[in-house]
This record gives C-alpha cells, structure tokens and sequence, in this order.
C-alpha cells in the first residue's frame, strides 16, 4: 500500500485530496505520504529479522528532504552520505555522527576534515589514494578514522548502465582481487582502524542473484583478510533493491532479499550494514502535475502537463518508466504522448501510452516518484526549481518552497565591466 488512493472520485495523498495541494501550492509539486516513509522503513527492518547484528543507513541522494530525514531518523535509521551537502542534511535532521557512513569515489580534502570533525560512524574508503590522504588527516588531528574499503567485485547488478556499480569497468571502489593486499596496506596506516569491507553493485536490482553473487566473494575476502589476521567486524552490503514502477509488476521485496542476506551470512559473525534508498521512498511520492493541453499528433496526441524533464529526469535519462494516473479519473482511456514543455524532444515522459483520458486543466500525477526525483531536479530552461510536500493523515505542509525563477535571478551578478 502506497497511501495514494482514490477516495470519492479524487486521488488523495493519504487523506488530502491532491487538488486541495495542487490549489494551494501550484504545480508541478512533489507529494510525500509519511505514512508510507514509515510503512517501508519498518518492513524493512522486519525483513532483517533473521540477522544478530545489523545497521540501517538510508541512502540520502534518494531524497535528500530534510523532513524525510526526520521521519527516517525517528525509525531509528541512520544515513549514508555522498556530498559534504548531504552530511551537512543529515547533521541538521538530528542524526548523530556515529550513524553516518560516507560513500562516494570523489570525497575531497575538506569533505573529509568535516566528516571526521562530525564524529563520522565510517568511512568507506574508495582508493588506497583516498585512504592514505584519509589517514593523514586524522593523524594530524590526532584521530583515527573507521573505515571500510569498498571493494568492486565484478559482478553485473543487471540495471540500468548508467546505474551499475559494480563491475570491473565502473568507477567505484577497488578491484576484488587487489583488495587484500590494500586492505593490508590500508591498516598498517597511524590514521586508519580499519574494521570491515563494503560492496554496492548498483541500483533498481530486479533479481536477487547478483546481489548474492557479490556478497558471496565478498564473504570469501572477508575470510582470507581474517586469516591474514585483520579483525574484519563490519560488512557493508550497501544497497540497490528495485521497486515495481509499472502497476502490476512483481518484484524481490525485503522480505526476500533479508532471508537471502541471513542464509549468505549465517557464518560470517559480522555487523551487517545497509544503505537502502529507493525502497524506502520510491513509492512514497508523487509528482503531481496539470494538463496544459492536449495536442494533435500524428499517431498519438500529445498531452503537454507543466511538469518537465527538470523536474523529473528519470524518463529522459534512463528511458525509467513512471505510470501516469489522472487525479480525477472519469473510467474513459486514450492513447497519447506525454511530455513535457522544456524545449528538448528528450522532455517526454511516454509514447504510445494507454493512460487515464485527461483534458487541459486536468491534474494528474507521476507515480513512484519519491526517489531520485526532486534530488536531481533542476533549473533548466530557467524553470521554478520544484517544491515539496508532506502529507501526515488528514494534514500536509511545504517542505521544500518553489524558489522561482526570479529568486533565481536575483543570485546572478553582471560584472562591472559589461555593464
């Protein structure tokens, strides 16, 4: 259950009709139901049940929104961070240091002086060049930095490219079979207390096979480093569970894939960590959005909403698909393209596609847009930067305003020189 439901005709956000929001705060808006934030992150947790120790870091370039944070926060999750922008989120929603990991090939200098300073819970290393730089930095503040080394094992999440992470190709972590001796190098650093490994192999993973591939070599280094003699206690097993999109569709779901986790585990006598994200939040938003006409084409019309590939670029990116649902669905159907006004053939949402029939001033939604949605939205064709709105039974609030394109402005300065 997503908690968007029709209730007398009109779609509501648990028990707010979404044309009150619409109404209020203008479109496009980004809808959040709390309910369901909370609904996930419990099954969630539920789901790693059969595990004697684990650690839940939600993944916050999902949906950075600070009162997702909060809701997250008092379910006792804690968050993985890729940015010094993210930690400075996390720290401000009240989730302390040393539920924090931090993740990301490109953590600079500053970044990691901050986190360290933050009382950072660990760090997963990228680069033996990452971890010495690391190391030096505690050193002088006479510190030492936990760490996990994120290692790339060369296994196909079978994803998106664009979203793969883990094979040998990709940019993130060490190569399996230099792992152990740069974990070796790695401890043997003042800096450094090197605790564990970590493996991400990608995003909106569909099947649970490649994720128990990866965690099975990941569970043989874990082996060898301790018969190297290193007190590996953390296995970071990051995260990347696919949610269904499309109405209908059936996919691995938390329940599945913790009984995968504890049967690969069983012996490993570890804290195990996690990083979800779009399964906690992807079906906890919508982008909520209204018809500005309807177009003739050629072998479709075109439904032109005000929603646009700056607000959600999933479907220009990824070719992702979104289901499209009318707020206020009369039972007609029609065939249409759904697109967008940015001034790209890219700004399309669907082609060819059976939706709600839908007419200029309609208001409808983008299903299953909770992550990685206003996160990567941006001001492109000078556009309002998208707002966001949580919903909590009977009762809802603004919490990210539209900054319109006047305010903008307002941020750019023409040199003396060319005035």
């Amino acid at each position: 259950m997503d908690h968007f439901e029709i209730k007398h005709g009109v779609l509501h956000a648990e028990d707010v009709p979404l044309p009150a929001i619409a109404e209020a705060v203008g479109t496009p808006v980004y809808v959040y139901a709390r309910a369901t934030l909370t609904r996930h992150a419990r099954v969630f947790r539920e789901a790693l049940g059969g595990l004697p120790r684990f650690h839940i870091a939600f993944s916050v370039k999902s949906n950075p929104n600070l009162a997702v944070l909060s809701v997250l926060k008092r379910e006792g999750y804690g968050v993985d961070v890729t940015s010094e922008g993210e930690l400075l989120r996390a720290l401000a929603a009240g989730i302390a240091g040393d539920d924090l990991v931090f993740s990301g090939v490109g953590k600079t200098t500053r970044e990691l002086g901050l986190a360290l300073d933050a009382g950072l819970g660990q760090f997963n290393l990228e680069s033996e060049e990452e971890g010495i730089e690391l190391a030096q930095i505690a050193a002088a503040r006479g510190r030492r930095a936990v760490c996990a080394l994120r290692v790339n094992p060369d296994v196909d999440a079978g994803t998106h490219a664009k979203i793969s992470t883990g094979k040998a190709e990709n940019k993130f972590g060490v190569a399996y079979d230099r792992a152990a001796a740069i974990y070796a190098r790695l401890a043997a650093l003042d800096g450094l207390e090197m605790r564990g490994l970590a493996v991400h192999i990608g995003s909106q993973i569909t099947s649970l096979e490649p994720s128990r591939a990866a965690f099975v070599k990941m569970g043989a280094l874990m082996r060898t480093l301790r018969g190297a003699g290193f007190p590996v206690t953390h296995m970071d097993l990051g995260g990347g569970l696919g949610v269904p999109y499309r109405l209908g569709e059936v996919l691995p779901g938390p329940a599945e894939y913790g009984a995968m986790v504890a049967e690969v585990t069983r012996d490993w006598d570890a804290t195990i960590l996690f990083e979800p994200g779009r399964v906690i939040t992807g079906n906890a938003g919508v982008l909520l959005t209204r018809v500005v006409r309807v177009k003739p084409g050629v072998t479709a019309p075109f439904v032109v909403v005000d929603a646009a590939m700056n607000d959600l670029i999933r479907p220009a990116m990824y070719g992702a698909w979104h289901d499209f649902a009318a707020v206020r669905p009369d039972g007609r159907r029609m065939t249409a393209n759904i697109v967008g006004p940015v001034c790209e053939t890219g700004d399309t949402f669907a082609m060819g596609r059976d939706i709600d029939a839908v007419q200029a001033g309609d208001l409808a939604v983008f299903r299953t847009a909770g992550a990685y949605g206003a996160t990567m939205a941006s001001t492109y064709n000078s556009r309002a930067l998208v707002p966001e709105v949580m919903v909590d039974g009977d009762r809802w609030a603004v919490v990210a305003e539209r900054i319109d394109p006047a305010t903008i402005l307002a941020a750019e300065r023409v040199p003396d020189w060319l005035a």
